[in-house]
């Protein structure tokens, strides 16, 4: 006899069982913690992308008073 394809369950993956919290609405302390978690991320992401750009224009800088040494003193 051949398996029976109407039985579906667990098809599609598993859901998540929710709190009685999450059930009445009051959110639960996970909500939160992801918050928490992606503003710290958020804030170290900023500060790596101004650490890199004050590095960036700090070699820029340098190699760009380089340039204009030699043309200053050839005239």
């Amino acid at each position: 006899m051949a398996k029976s394809r109407n039985n579906l369950l667990g098809v599609g993956g598993q859901r998540k069982k929710l709190s009685r919290a999450d059930q009445q609405g009051a959110g639960s302390a996970r909500v939160a913690d992801r918050k928490v978690a992606e503003d710290k991320k958020q804030e170290l992401v900023r500060k790596m992308r101004e650490r890199a750009e004050a590095q960036t224009a700090e070699t820029a800088a340098p190699s760009a008073d380089q340039d204009a040494s030699p043309s200053a003193e050839q005239s």
